[in-house]
């Protein structure tokens, strides 16, 4: 910047507040505010000294509009410097009052540089206490600074190594992920449940420079990291409880976070073996920002946690929003459906007004009402609390049948929102936050999403796809003769991940020629909502030229009166191609042949799609998202017809609603 500039704004600017900051403006941001300036005044000079801008502009008019001009430049400058330091600086040009910035220009920088913004307000209450943004922040920083030293990365940026992290669903989670990322590090997190074994995999396979663990797990990873050769490091015991002050050295690193590796989650590996599935700081902001907009977040809202912190559901819906806004979050370091409805329920504050699980948490909770909340002056309560206090409650990662909904929206007032995702892309699709939410269907995109509907072109030439429809959070337009005709569902937009880790060929079958994600879920488009069929390679049963989705067939058993649980699987038959078969769990004391499973089932579907096949079992194994590995189920009961069994994408984090 020559000195001209510096003297003119010298000049205007002298005696000011801005005038103790200018000087310490990046460049960019210096010779911007020079050319918002120089044009008002250059024009109040220049109408000073014309006969004819007297003549046709009133004096006090000119001077109106150029003062508003300057005005507007003082205040874009006075954003632009809260933006950057969240606090006056001192007199006699001294650094910030803060290590770090509060809020960082860059458009993809990750939650914690919000967090000294938010400063004394409460973030997370968990076991140990309350935690302030403040604690979390500064805790994190300290943390940072450990790994940084620990990998002698004197520079205090990773550059995209990897850090694992095993810890509980409380504080300790928090200041791990963050200061993965205030170390220029990829964030992976692990699940206390998974074996050794499995916890060896991941490590194994993100190359982890670095492990961090909570207090309770270094017994367990001990020997895991031995075996590896990597490095672990314990979260300091005052993390936990202490108030955070801020570290007298250090400074989180400063670049365009943009394409900066943040996130690798592997997917739950119910169509293969778990594949890491990494994500930007972009694509995280992205899946954040859209579902802030989409549900109405602010920082007045306070949500119960009760899922685990290693897939999207749980990180990204359910900790991440709350905390980009500056609300609480209160974490249970399990789920417990007593503790569940005392939160709910009860006058202690923070009190719970969101809250989200998946479909087998709901009917947990729906077993503790029947069998404690009896009387009906309690039920009354119930519901009306729930009424009053609780303005959203969502359900996801598996298939909601619709007597969990119904049961729920009798005892809370409450109609679930169903939502569409997976980890490869967050949250993509969203029935309505206000209007009337339809049930079975996942609603339509969120901001920024755009999706597609579409089949195999059978000719050779051309696109290798055929266009059914085309959306995104304003409208879907169809194309004509493929009304409410299936296909497979596509999905583009900033949220979309970057790459499956180390595996190039999977990450280029992932996409179109033309850059669309292939999410391997067949969908349609009906009365203005979008419905998910099922999982393209296990949920779409086809048998003797018919194609039958199976979570259509699983909801009608549902609704029988001895059932409690289902799969329905597609197993290869050389005659049919695939035959359906139905594995069931039954009320207690309850009986049921596949005779009268037959007999009742043909007053509800076609032939093709009753059961042709029932297999009775005491439980239907689900992950720690309530998910079933259908594939699984068949190595289980079929081991011998595997043939025709191929790995797909991840399994969705989402409803797998009820087809239409």
């Amino acid at each position: 910047m020559n000195s001209h500039c510096c003297c003119l704004m010298k000049d205007h600017l002298r005696g000011s507040w801005v005038s103790l900051t200018v000087c310490e403006l990046p460049r960019s941001w210096r010779c911007g505010l020079h050319r918002a300036l120089a044009q008002p005044l250059k024009a109040l000079q220049g109408k000073a000294n014309s006969g004819k801008g007297k003549t046709m502009v009133p004096k006090w008019m000119s001077i109106g509009v150029t003062l508003g001009h300057l005005a507007m430049s003082f205040w874009r400058l006075r954003c632009a410097v809260a933006s950057r330091w969240p606090t006056p600086l001192r007199r006699g040009g001294s650094s910030p009052l803060h290590t770090a910035p509060a809020a960082c220009p860059d458009k993809s920088a990750p939650v914690f540089t919000r967090a000294l913004a938010f400063g004394d307000r409460i973030a997370l209450v968990d076991q140990y206490g309350h935690h302030t943004y403040k604690d979390l922040y500064y805790h994190s920083l300290r943390l940072s600074q450990e790994v940084c030293r620990l990998r002698e990365c004197t520079g205090g940026d990773l550059q995209e190594e990897r850090v694992s992290f095993l810890c509980s669903n409380d504080v300790s989670y928090v200041v791990a992920q963050w200061a993965s990322w205030m170390s220029g590090g990829i964030a992976v997190p692990l699940y206390k449940k998974h074996p050794p074994a499995e916890l060896e995999y991941f490590i194994r396979d993100s190359r982890s420079s670095v492990v961090l663990a909570g207090q309770e797990y270094m017994e367990l990873l001990r020997p895991v990291v031995k075996k590896l050769g990597v490095p672990l490091l314990p979260l300091s015991s005052t993390v936990y409880g202490a108030a955070a002050e801020e570290p007298g050295e250090g400074k989180v690193w400063e670049q365009n976070w943009r394409d900066r590796g943040a996130m690798i989650m592997y997917t739950s590996g119910t169509t293969g073996r778990p594949k890491g599935v990494l994500s930007t700081h972009h694509n995280i902001r992205a899946m954040v920002t859209g579902l802030v907009h989409k549900w109405a977040w602010s920082k007045h809202d306070v949500i119960l946690h009760v899922l685990p912190l290693h897939h999207v559901h749980g990180v990204v819906n359910k900790l991440l929003c709350p905390l980009w806004v500056g609300a609480t979050c209160v974490m249970l370091p399990e789920f417990n459906a007593q503790l569940v409805w005392e939160k709910l329920l009860g006058c202690e504050t923070p009190r719970i007004n969101v809250f989200m699980a998946v479909p087998t948490i709901y009917a947990k909770l729906m077993d503790y009402y029947d069998r404690h909340f009896t009387q009906p002056h309690v039920q009354d309560f119930v519901r009306a609390v729930c009424e009053e206090r609780i303005r959203l409650m969502v359900s996801g990662s598996a298939a909601l049948p619709l007597p969990v909904l119904e049961k729920w929206q009798s005892i809370t007032g409450h109609t679930l929102l169903e939502r569409y995702g997976m980890t490869e892309i967050g949250m993509a699709l969203s029935n309505p936050l206000t209007t009337v939410r339809v049930p079975g269907s996942v609603g339509t995109p969120l901001p920024g999403v755009e999706v597609r509907i579409v089949s195999e072109n059978p000719k050779k030439e051309g696109c290798p796809y055929v266009l059914h429809a085309e959306g995104n959070e304003k409208e879907t337009q169809v194309t004509p003769g493929f009304k409410e005709k299936e296909g497979e569902l596509l999905v583009r937009g900033p949220s979309v991940f970057r790459e499956y880790w180390d595996k190039p060929e999977e990450t280029r079958q992932a996409f179109t020629w033309d850059g669309w994600f292939k999410t391997g879920d067949t969908a349609v488009f009906k009365d203005g909502m979008y419905w998910i069929r099922g999982r393209t390679s296990v949920d779409i049963i086809k048998s003797g030229g018919y194609k039958i989705s199976a979570l259509e067939v699983e909801r009608l058993l549902l609704t029988h009166p001895s059932i409690t649980d289902v799969a329905v699987i597609g197993v290869p038959d050389m005659t049919w191609g695939q035959r359906v078969t139905a594995v069931v769990t039954l009320q207690e004391g309850h009986s049921l042949s596949h005779r009268e499973l037959k007999e009742w089932a043909r007053g509800f579907l076609a032939p093709y799609a009753v059961p042709s096949e029932l297999l009775l079992v005491d439980e239907i194994p689900r992950n720690q998202m309530g998910k079933i590995n259908k594939r699984d189920l068949l190595r289980q009961f079929y081991p011998s017809n595997q043939g025709d069994l191929r790995p797909g994408a991840s399994e969705p984090d989402s409803p797998l609603p009820r087809a239409p």
